[in-house]
């Protein structure tokens, strides 16, 4: 087999460019000047024998070359990035760049992370969290923890939990609460899937809320329990991502009706290989997962 040697400037450019979308940004990034950006990425584009970007009026778009491309250097910077961490530091660590839905990280995960540091110190997690909306390739992460129905595309995506959804409020607003019917009376609650209501409803017995029901929609559940807890409104969300406000009590379940709309799940690129330290950190998770019942 024949070695193709690309000149490992050329790589860099098109990856800067590709994870900004912008030959602007990635010369700033680089400390290089535009025009060297774009007489790298034509190199490239030449070396290749085909286009990495489509020139549009608004910027850059990757064509499917360039989209399959850029996680591959993303992995191999990445890897080549925390590997001379690791010999400038002196230790041997490797990192896991995992990406959480806010609703999972604050019900579930970050209470529990002291465990997996004790069972795995050879490992640096690197969290962030996000609203369901996540860019695996721009944001450089191994994993994603998501809520849905687990179809991504191109991702792998491995169950974690349902995640039944419930009215939840203040005990004083439970109070006026005797039947499924008497949440009409209050503003309603939810997130971005307009169905969510009208779902519980249907399952509740109870007749769907009219249009001039009064409904605030959030991006994110941990979100919407404040508000809920302000005295906002009913929140719809998934009681086990919030046992810590049940167990106080600041927040009740007035209805035991439940809907499952979806569930929580550990997702990855196809592309992505999995490191040993992505592995540990997913036998733990689901290790963990498992002898909770969850």
């Amino acid at each position: 087999m024949v070695r193709r040697y690309i000149p490992l400037n050329s790589l860099r450019a098109f990856e800067a460019a590709a994870r900004q979308l912008s030959f602007t940004k990635a010369a700033i990034e680089l400390n290089v000047t535009h025009a060297a950006i774009s007489q790298q990425v034509k190199a490239l584009e030449r070396h290749l024998n085909c286009r990495l970007f489509i020139r549009i009026s608004r910027g850059l778009v990757l064509t499917t070359e360039g989209e399959n491309l850029l996680p591959i250097l993303n992995d191999s910077f990445d890897r080549i990035a925390d590997t001379l961490d690791r010999f400038s530091a002196g230790i041997v660590r490797e990192k896991v760049r995992v990406g959480v839905v806010g609703t999972f990280a604050n019900g579930y995960l970050l209470a529990r992370l002291r465990d997996f540091q004790h069972q795995h110190p050879h490992v640096e997690l690197v969290l962030s969290t996000h609203n369901n909306r996540v860019d695996v390739v721009a944001e450089g992460l191994d994993y994603a923890i998501r809520y849905g129905t687990g179809a991504w595309h191109g991702t792998e995506s491995q169950f974690l939990c349902d995640a039944p959804l419930s009215p939840l409020c203040v005990p004083a607003l439970a109070r006026d609460l005797r039947h499924p019917a008497d949440l009409k009376k209050f503003t309603l609650l939810r997130s971005y899937r307009r169905d969510e209501w009208s779902t519980w409803f249907t399952a509740a017995g109870v007749s769907v809320p009219s249009p001039s029901q009064q409904i605030i929609v959030f991006d994110s559940s941990v979100g919407m329990l404040e508000a809920a807890q302000a005295e906002i409104g009913i929140a719809l969300a998934p009681p086990s991502m919030f046992m810590h406000l049940l167990r106080s009590e600041r927040i009740i379940q007035p209805f035991s009706t439940t809907v499952s709309l979806g569930g929580y799940w550990l997702t990855r690129l196809q592309s992505r290989t999995e490191t040993a330290a992505m592995q540990s950190f997913a036998q733990w998770l689901f290790s963990k997962m498992n002898s909770e019942r969850v």
